[in-house]
């Protein structure tokens, strides 16, 4: 699907795009730019360097060029003087093609003092590039680090920044925690005060609800049996013992005079 391939690559690169936003250094970026045009001087450096051997072996070639020259002219003279007049025009047909190549090399010569006179005007006016980039480089650095420690005092003092958020964040988690825990605690309080909670810590005490429960209704019928059993005694003849505590004394009942009879 070619709509859906081009919108990929368009997400793709615009990602790639904010990462490498995010990731530049401006401070890197311009030093990267002025190593490589030092590098570009020292190839100028380096092509100079080249042309000028080349001329200067021409040179040398042309020296001993002119050397044969001057032997071909004698030798020529010489052979003449002697009545070898073949010998004489042999050596000057080498003495003219000598000169001509001598032509040849000073045309070389001089295409290569032109390229040289070239390449080190070119290599006068990048070095002044380089060296008025290198001081603008400087100049923007320092503003670059200015303006960042500007932004992040800025954002320290007003909590704009990514870190301050954070801080910001992890201070209100620990508020909204905080708050939590004490509602936490109000509530246990509460409930705890109106009896909810069983005492956790009572040795033996294991007992549920339902434990409770079970317990207090045996107790009552423990209770109700006992108070059947003495309502039985007190109506089969018990009044006086009930009367002796109702009445508080301790002493025991007084005995009856003889030739009294006990009622």
């Amino acid at each position: 699907m070619p709509g859906l391939s081009g919108r990929m690559s368009t997400v793709v690169k615009s990602k790639i795009s904010k990462m490498l936003d995010k990731a530049e250094d401006p401070a890197e970026t311009l030093d990267y730019s002025y190593q490589k045009q030092l590098e570009q001087l020292q190839n100028v450096k380096k092509g100079i360097a080249d042309v000028v051997t080349a001329k200067k072996r021409l040179q040398a070639q042309e020296g001993t060029i002119q050397q044969s020259i001057v032997k071909l002219d004698t030798q020529a003279r010489q052979a003449l003087a002697a009545g070898k007049e073949d010998l004489a025009r042999t050596a000057l047909e080498r003495k003219n093609g000598a000169q001509t190549e001598l032509q040849t090399l000073d045309q070389q010569i001089s295409e290569l003092q032109a390229q040289q006179d070239q390449l080190i005007d070119s290599e006068q006016k990048l070095r002044a590039k380089i060296e008025a980039f290198r001081t603008k480089k400087e100049v923007i650095k320092a503003q670059y680090s200015a303006a960042e420690a500007q932004v992040k005092i800025s954002e320290a003092a007003t909590g704009v920044g990514e870190q301050m958020a954070d801080v910001g964040l992890a201070m209100q988690r620990a508020v909204d925690k905080t708050e939590q825990m004490k509602a936490r605690a109000g509530a246990v309080q509460e409930l705890e005060a109106a009896g909810t909670f069983d005492d956790l810590t009572a040795l033996g005490s294991g007992e549920d609800d339902i434990d409770r429960q079970l317990r207090e209704l045996s107790s009552g019928s423990a209770v109700d049996d006992e108070l059947s059993k003495m309502k039985a005694e007190l109506g089969s003849g018990g009044l006086a013992p009930v009367r002796e505590l109702r009445s508080g004394s301790d002493e025991p009942p007084a005995e009856p005079a003889a030739g009294e009879s006990a009622s």
